[in-house]
C-alpha cells in the first residue's frame, strides 16, 4: 500500500482510485514485458541484449510508481513508507548490479501484494460507507392539512410528522405519536428480535417496519440521529491508532538505520549482491504493521454489527483488563422512565381503570401523567371536558360518567371523596376516582431492565467480580434495585463530582473499572473510568461524547460482548504481532546467509506477501464473532 492510500480516512477518492488502477495497468504491462524478456532469453539465448532491453524497459515501468511512494513516504514519513523506500532501495540495487530481471519482478510482486491488502482495508470502510446509504432514504411527510408528500429524508428537520407505512424504512430518529407495529433494528442495534413500537417509543432513524402504521414525531437528523452517530464513531475509530502501531512509529527510524546496517554487513561479507538486496525485501514490515490496524479494523466492525459502537481501537485492549464494574442506575440498569407497577383497587374491571387514567393523564405534563397517558392508545381516551390541573395535586375532569379526579391524596381530601389507605411504596402514588367514588391507587416505579441481573451475573463470570451501583438516587430505592440485581457494594445521592472521587478511588486501589451509565451527571465519571460505556438509546449527549463506548440499544447483555470481543481482539493481535515479527526475523536471517538462493530477492518479497496474507487472514476470522441477543425469558 502506497503512504498515500495508507492515510485514506475513507473510502478512496477518484483520484487515488485511478492512482491504484495506473499502478495496476503498469505492473501488468510490466509482467507482459518480464515474460516476452524471459521467453526471449530462453528461444535466443545468443541475443541477450534483447532480453535485456525488454526487462529494462518492465523495471522502468513499475520504477515511477515504486519511486514516487518512496519519495511520498521520505516527505511524510509512516510505518508503510519503510516498505515503499526498502523496495525502491532493493530496486536501485538490482539496476546498479545489472539484475534487471528482480528490478523489474520485485516491484511487480510488491504492487500486487500491496493491492490485495489494500482490498482487505477497504473492506471496513465500505462497511462504513453501506452503513451511511441507511441515512438516506425517502419519507413520507405529514402535511398540516393532513396531507402526505415523499420527500428526501435529508430535508426532515426535528418536529415534522412523518407517516411509515409496512415495509417502509425509518427515516429519522422520531417518537411515535400513533400506530403500532414490530420494527426490525438489527442494522443499527444488532438486536436479532423484532422490537415492537407504540405510541410513546422512541425509534431509530434506519429501522424497517415490518408490519403496522406508525406515525412518527421527527426529533433528530442526519448527523444528530443514532444512525448518523454511529457512521461518526465508526469513522473515528476506523482512523484510531492502537498502542502497537503508535509503539512502532516511534521507532521506526531506527529500524529503518537498522535494516541498512544489516544489509551492508550482509554485502560485506558475503559480496553477495541477491542476499544484500534479499535482506532489504526481507526486512519490510508490512505483515507487523498490518497486525494492530487489521486486527483493529475487524473488531470495530464486528462490534458496530453488534450495536456497539468503539470510538477508539486502544479500548479494545483496554476491555480484556478490566476488573470491576461501577454502574449508574436510572437509565442503566433501569428505563429511566415511570412505568405502573401495580393497582391497588377492589374492582375486577382493571382495563375500565387504566382507560380513565390514560385519559386524564393525557391532560396533564406531570411525568407520572405522561407515564399514564402511555397505558393505552389515544384512540381509547375518553372524552373529557371542564379540565383542570391543579398545581401540585392532580387533574380533575368531568367525563360523561361524571366527574373524574387524578392525584395525590391530597386531592381528594380537597374534594371531599374518600379513600383506602395509601399503599406502602418508595415510589410515585396517584389516585383515581369516579363520580365521587374512589376507584383505585397507581403505584408507579421505574421499574428494572430485565436484562439486568443476567448481564452483572456474566460481568461476574467474566471477572469484574467488584460491582458498584453509584447514583444519585435516595438509599432506600438504591437499596431496593440493588438486591433486585445481585450488587452488594451501594453508594446513593451522589453528586457528579461524587461519582468522580469515587471512580477515581476505585483506580487509586488498584481496580480497573468499567463505567457505566447515561446521564449528564455521569459524564465526568466515565472520563475517568478505565472503559466508560454509554447507553445510546436515551443517553445525554455529554455523556456519549464522555464515553469511549457506546452502546445503541442500551442493552446490558452487550457489555458481555464487548468484554469477550475484546479479548478474543486481544489473543488475534498477540498471534498477528508472533506471525508479523516472528516472520519476518526469520526471512530476514533467511537473506542474510544466502539460504534463498539465487533469487533471493523475489523469494524474499513472495514470502513476504504471504506474512501479510496470513495475518490479514487471521484478523479476518474475528469477523466470524457473532452473539445474537436471545429473547429473555420472565424469569430473568
Amino acid at each position: 500500500m502506497t503512504a498515500q492510500n495508507a492515510a485514506a480516512p475513507s473510502l478512496l477518492s477518484s483520484a487515488e482510485q485511478r492512482s491504484a488502477a495506473r499502478q495496476l495497468t503498469l505492473a501488468m504491462l510490466a509482467l507482459g514485458l518480464l515474460a516476452l524478456g524471459l521467453i526471449w532469453r530462453w528461444w535466443s539465448p545468443e541475443q541477450t541484449g534483447v532480453s535485456q532491453l525488454l526487462l529494462g524497459f518492465a523495471s522502468l515501468l513499475v520504477a515511477v510508481p515504486v519511486m514516487r511512494s518512496a519519495w511520498y513516504s521520505l516527505r511524510y514519513p509512516s510505518l508503510h513508507g519503510i516498505t515503499d523506500q526498502l523496495i525502491a532501495l532493493a530496486m536501485l540495487g538490482a539496476w546498479a548490479t545489472g539484475d534487471l530481471l528482480t528490478a523489474a519482478l520485485l516491484p511487480i510482486i510488491m504492487i500486487f501484494g500491496h493491492v490485495l491488502e489494500e482490498r482487505s482495508v477497504i473492506g471496513s470502510q465500505e462497511a462504513i460507507h453501506a452503513l451511511g446509504k441507511l441515512t438516506r432514504s425517502h419519507a413520507r411527510k405529514i402535511q398540516a392539512d393532513g396531507s402526505i408528500v415523499e420527500v428526501d429524508n435529508g430535508t426532515l428537520k426535528a418536529g415534522d410528522r412523518v407517516e411509515v407505512r409496512a415495509g417502509d424504512r425509518v427515516p429519522a430518529d422520531g417518537r411515535v405519536l400513533s400506530g403500532q407495529a414490530s420494527l426490525d433494528t438489527a442494522s443499527i442495534t444488532g438486536e436479532s428480535v423484532p422490537v415492537e413500537a407504540g405510541v410513546g417509543m422512541s425509534v431509530f432513524g434506519g429501522a424497517i417496519n415490518l408490519d403496522g402504521l406508525l406515525r412518527i414525531e421527527v426529533t433528530r437528523t442526519g448527523s444528530e440521529s443514532t444512525l448518523g452517530k454511529v457512521i461518526a464513531l465508526m469513522q473515528s475509530a476506523e482512523r484510531s491508532k492502537p498502542p502497537i502501531t503508535r509503539l512502532l512509529e516511534r521507532y521506526a527510524g531506527s529500524y529503518m538505520v537498522l535494516v541498512l546496517l544489516l544489509a551492508a554487513v550482509t554485502w560485506f561479507i558475503t559480496n553477495d549482491a541477491q542476499a544484500m538486496l534479499a535482506v532489504l525485501v526481507a526486512a519490510c514490515p508490512c505483515a507487523l504493521v498490518l497486525s494492530a490496524p487489521a486486527t483493529a479494523i475487524a473488531g470495530v466492525a464486528v462490534a458496530a454489527r453488534h450495536g456497539i459502537l468503539i470510538r477508539s481501537s486502544a479500548f479494545l485492549e483496554e476491555l480484556a483488563d478490566l476488573t470491576s464494574l461501577v454502574v449508574d442506575k436510572t437509565g442503566t440498569l433501569t428505563f429511566g422512565t415511570l412505568r405502573l407497577q401495580s393497582i391497588d383497587s377492589p374492582l375486577e374491571d382493571r382495563g375500565h381503570v387504566l382507560k380513565l387514567a390514560a385519559s386524564l393523564g393525557s391532560a396533564s405534563s406531570h411525568p407520572v401523567s405522561r407515564a399514564l397517558a402511555g397505558l393505552v392508545t389515544q384512540e381509547h381516551f375518553m372524552l373529557l371536558s371542564n379540565i383542570h390541573e391543579r398545581q401540585g395535586l392532580g387533574v380533575v375532569a368531568m367525563t360523561e360518567q361524571g366527574e373524574a379526579a387524578l392525584g395525590r391524596p391530597e386531592l381528594f381530601a380537597q374534594l371531599g371523596i374518600p379513600t383506602s389507605a395509601v399503599p406502602e411504596h418508595d415510589g410515585p402514588i396517584a389516585g383515581l376516582a369516579l363520580d365521587g367514588e374512589f376507584l383505585a391507587w397507581l403505584l408507579l416505579a421505574d421499574s428494572v431492565k430485565p436484562e439486568a441481573r443476567f448481564a452483572l451475573n456474566e460481568l461476574r463470570e467474566l471477572g469484574l467480580g467488584r460491582q458498584l451501583l453509584l447514583t444519585g438516587d435516595r438509599q432506600s430505592v438504591a437499596n431496593t434495585l440493588a438486591g433486585d440485581v445481585g450488587i452488594v457494594d451501594v453508594e446513593a445521592q451522589a453528586l457528579p463530582e461524587d461519582k468522580l472521587k469515587r471512580v477515581l478511588k476505585e483506580i487509586d486501589s488498584g481496580f480497573r473499572p468499567m463505567v457505566v451509565g447515561d446521564g449528564i451527571n455521569d459524564s465526568l465519571a466515565l472520563k475517568a473510568g478505565v472503559v466508560g460505556v454509554a447507553m445510546g438509546a436515551g443517553g445525554a449527549d455529554i455523556a456519549l461524547a464522555s464515553a469511549d463506548i457506546v452502546l445503541i440499544g442500551s442493552d446490558l447483555r452487550r457489555l458481555g460482548t464487548c468484554v469477550r470481543l475484546s479479548r478474543q481482539c486481544r489473543n488475534t493481535l498477540q498471534v498477528n504481532v508472533i506471525i508479523g515479527l516472528g516472520w519476518t526475523l526469520a526471512i530476514v536471517a533467511f537473506a542474510a546467509f544466502g539460504w534463498l538462493g539465487a533469487a533471493g530477492a523475489m523469494i524474499a518479497a513472495l514470502l513476504h506477501n504471504l506474512s501479510t496474507l496470513l495475518v490479514l487472514g487471521n484478523a479476518g476470522r474475528l469477523l466470524r464473532f457473532q452473539e445474537p441477543l436471545l429473547k429473555l425469558k420472565d424469569d430473568i
